[in-house]
C-alpha cells in the first residue's frame, strides 16, 4: 500500500474502514475502542473517503458492522471457539484490541501487500492470542483451496469471518467460496455481512460507481438473503440488522432511527426494503 489518497483497489477500502473505527473510538460513549486504527492509516482513509461520492456518509453502518462482528465473535469465543480464520482481514486489529484467550489461534488471510503493510505498522505491538498471517489470493480458486486445506486440523471449533468481503463477489464467486469453506473440517460457523437487493442497487448508484472504476464493484445482494448459502453447505442461524443494532445508541440520523422501529422482515429474507446486517451461518453438511 503506497501513500496515495486515491482508492486503487478493493484492499484500499480497508483504510476507509479504519477511519470510521478511529472516529467511533474517539467518542466518550464508543461502542468499541480501536486504538490501532489511527496507526493503520485512518487519516489516509478519511482522505480517500472524501473523494468518493457519499464516502463519508453512513458512518453508523460501518460502526454497526464492527460492533456486531465484535459481539458475535465474543459469544463464539465464550462458547469455546479455538480457531478464528479472518478471510480478507484487511486492517482489522481485533487480535490486539479484544480480550482473547492466549491459546486462541487467529489466522489472518489476505493479499501480500496489505499484510506486509499491516505487519510493519504493528511491529511494536503484541496480539493477545496466537496470531498468524498467511498471504493468499482468495480470488484464485486453486490458491484458496490450498490455503483451506492447511486449516483442516487446526481447530475443533473454528469460526471463519468475511467482514466486508462478500459484497464484492458475484453470486457464483460467493457460492464457490461457500462450498470451499464448507469442506474445511475445522470450521463450524461463518460470520459475514449481507445486503438486500434494494440496498445494493442504492449503493451501486452512488459510491459504487466510483469503486467500479477501480475493479471494486458492489455485486452481491441476493433476494434470498443468507438463505442463499443453504445449497452450499451453510444454514443461517442468526441475522441482525445494522440499523436496529445501533439505533438505540443514536448513531443513525433521526429519520432512520424511526425506520428502525418497524418490524424486521419475517425469517431470514430482507424482503423489498433496504437492509444490511451481520449474519451467522452454521455448517450443515448438505452442500451440493
Amino acid at each position: 500500500m503506497d501513500n496515495t489518497n486515491e482508492v486503487r483497489n478493493v484492499s484500499d477500502t480497508a483504510l476507509w474502514a479504519a477511519h470510521f473505527r478511529a472516529e467511533e473510538s474517539k467518542r466518550p460513549d464508543a461502542l468499541f475502542r480501536d486504538p490501532y486504527a489511527e496507526k493503520l492509516g485512518a487519516a489516509r482513509g478519511a482522505e480517500m473517503a472524501k473523494k468518493l461520492p457519499q464516502g463519508l456518509n453512513y458512518a453508523w453502518a460501518w460502526v454497526a458492522r464492527t460492533y456486531l462482528f465484535d459481539q458475535f465473535l465474543e459469544k463464539e469465543i465464550a462458547d469455546g471457539a479455538d480457531l478464528i480464520v479472518n478471510c480478507a482481514a484487511g486492517l482489522d486489529a481485533r487480535p490486539y484490541r479484544m480480550k482473547l484467550p492466549a491459546t486462541l489461534q487467529w489466522i489472518e488471510a489476505d493479499l501480500p501487500e496489505i499484510l506486509g503493510y499491516k505487519e510493519k505498522k504493528l511491529a511494536d505491538d503484541r496480539p493477545n492470542c496466537q496470531l498468524e498471517r498467511i498471504a493468499v489470493n482468495l480470488a484464485d480458486e486453486s490458491e484458496r483451496r490450498s490455503f483451506f486445506a492447511r486449516l483442516a486440523d487446526r481447530g475443533k471449533r473454528g469460526i471463519v469471518i468475511t467482514e466486508g468481503l462478500i459484497i464484492y463477489l458475484s453470486p457464483q464467486e460467493a457460492a464457490g467460496l461457500a462450498q470451499d469453506l464448507s469442506r474445511v473440517n475445522s470450521l463450524q460457523h461463518w460470520i459475514l455481512d449481507m445486503h438486500s437487493p434494494r440496498l445494493l442497487k442504492m449503493m451501486q448508484r452512488n459510491t459504487g460507481k466510483a469503486l467500479e472504476k477501480v475493479g471494486a464493484s458492489f455485486k452481491f445482494g441476493p433476494p434470498e438473503g443468507p438463505e442463499y448459502f443453504l445449497p452450499y453447505g451453510w444454514r443461517p442461524i442468526q441475522a441482525r440488522s445494522f440499523l436496529r443494532a445501533v439505533a438505540p445508541f443514536g448513531r443513525p440520523p433521526f429519520y432512520l432511527r424511526l425506520l428502525a422501529k418497524l418490524p424486521e422482515p419475517n425469517g431470514m429474507r430482507p424482503g423489498n426494503r433496504p437492509w444490511a446486517g451481520a449474519c451467522i451461518l452454521q455448517k450443515d453438511g448438505t452442500a451440493s
